[in-house]
């Protein structure tokens, strides 16, 4: 705008110049008009007195013209250095409002404190205390859960407490005296729905140990002890499903990397994890780091649209390393990104090759910052039942699996492995797939999870 107002002064002056050049010309050729008729005057004997009223006429009318333009030069100038100071006036709100909106968002991520946590806890808990997205609203918002929410957890693992259902039969005949075949029974149930020998071992040896003491005396006891032992694998060794990773730094967005093998539901997870964030009051940027997939990039584009989030820019041609540097590089310089959800390309456990590029997308993002990624999700395939436990031994290996989506549980009765992954692995599983919809990834809640699994017999009244 300044640049827009010195040159209009420029082309002004100019204009100017050439209107004061071309009226001395109109003026130089009316006097000399004025003084070839006095001189003709003079010579054919006319009479001085019209000579004298003729020159004067011209000499009047010159006047007036030079008043005229001198006037019409002095507004056209006042005008320009009118236009030319609000230009200034309106560059210098323009400056001030964007300097103004920079401030806005440093301080919107600013706006930290920290608060003294129990003794029991990691140090000290970063609280931001701002009005859009913080770290307790999201806490907050991942321990929500309504009627709604278990109802779509009981409707997605129907096929799974199908096959269990048999477990009821087995103890409805309970006697101690045939306890040896009731476990072997139970066990068997337990590794239809892919529990895993392991695990299903490690719970019926703790039954036992319970039966031995005392403690288990009737198939409502047995059944109440089975599933508080599972609860107690998923919360022991899995941890609060509900606690994410953030970043530390008020500048730095958090950057969670999603992975998995091919068709295990990524970029869909993707679009459903936006909409988590979304509710806790997060901007989040979409990277489509999976350059391989026709479509793939459109599949996450339209998801953006219907979380609110926005898409990285993603040149033709680029590789995923370079894709997801560049990313964070944008939503750092932006500066009121909140969340990075990171896409990648679907990799076989098996392959060393592929799994070799993976790694260097993660390095890619640490070399831009090196506290990213904050969280590594690996999204498994519910449907693979315990083969599932191989693919997190190798990307948690090479990657660092710090949580697992679990999907497309509703399409499977293998819902077991859940427990086995937990078991063998240490990493928590943090959301569930149970449907099609947005509201159907659930955080996984172990309580809610096994109760799903093994509901409560409706007594008669």
């Amino acid at each position: 705008l300044l640049f827009s107002s010195l040159l209009f002064s420029s082309l002004l002056s100019r204009n100017t110049k050439k209107k004061k050049a071309l009226h001395h010309r109109y003026t130089h050729e009316h006097t000399t008009r004025a003084m070839l008729t006095t001189t003709t005057m003079s010579t054919t004997g006319s009479s001085s007195s019209f000579v004298s009223i003729e020159t004067k006429r011209m000499i009047n009318y010159t006047k007036q013209n030079a008043t005229t333009m001198r006037k019409k030069d002095t507004g056209r100038r006042e005008i320009g250095v009118a236009v030319a100071a609000q230009h200034r006036r309106r560059a210098r709100e323009r400056v001030e409002e964007m300097n103004m909106n920079n401030n806005h968002n440093v301080n919107r991520r600013r706006g930290l404190t920290h608060s003294s946590s129990s003794s029991s806890s990691r140090g000290r808990e970063r609280v931001i205390m701002s009005a859009g997205f913080s770290l307790s609203k999201l806490t907050s918002v991942l321990k929500k859960k309504t009627q709604s929410d278990f109802d779509r957890v009981i409707s997605g693992t129907s096929k799974t407490r199908e096959k269990l259902s048999y477990m009821d039969e087995v103890l409805g005949l309970w006697r101690l005296e045939d306890l040896d075949d009731t476990l072997d029974e139970l066990e068997e149930t337990l590794l239809s729905v892919d529990f895993g020998p392991k695990t299903a071992g490690k719970v019926l040896d703790t039954i036992r140990e319970l039966v031995e003491d005392g403690k288990i005396k009737t198939g409502e006891d047995c059944k109440r002890a089975l599933k508080e032992t599972i609860v107690n694998i998923l919360v022991n060794d899995g941890g609060d499903p509900t606690k994410m990773n953030v970043s530390e730094d008020e500048k730095i967005p958090t950057c969670v990397l999603i992975i998995g093998v091919n068709g295990g539901g990524k970029t869909t997870t993707i679009g459903k994890l936006s909409n988590w964030y979304k509710n806790a009051g997060a901007k989040v940027m979409m990277v489509p780091g999976d350059t391989f997939r026709a479509a793939a990039a459109e599949q996450l584009q339209t998801w953006a649209d219907r979380t609110g989030a926005i898409m990285s820019k993603s040149p033709p041609n680029t590789k995923p390393g370079a894709v997801s540097y560049k990313a964070v590089d944008e939503a750092i310089t932006m500066g009121d990104i909140d969340v990075i959800l990171a896409d990648t390309s679907g990799r076989l456990h098996t392959n060393l090759d592929l799994m070799d590029e993976l790694v260097g997308v993660k390095n890619s993002i640490k070399k831009r910052e090196p506290s990213m990624p904050h969280e590594v999700l690996l999204v498994l395939d519910g449907t693979t039942g315990l083969n599932m436990l191989n693919q997190a031994r190798e990307f948690g290996q090479q990657l660092g699996v710090t949580g697992i989506i679990l999907t497309k549980l509703d399409g499977t009765a293998r819902g077991g492995a859940v427990i086995s992954v937990v078991d063998e692995m240490k990493i928590p599983v943090k959301f569930i797939g149970v449907g099609e919809t947005m509201e159907d990834l659930q955080v996984f809640e172990p309580i809610s999870f096994v109760d799903a699994l093994f509901p409560e017999e409706e007594k008669d009244a």
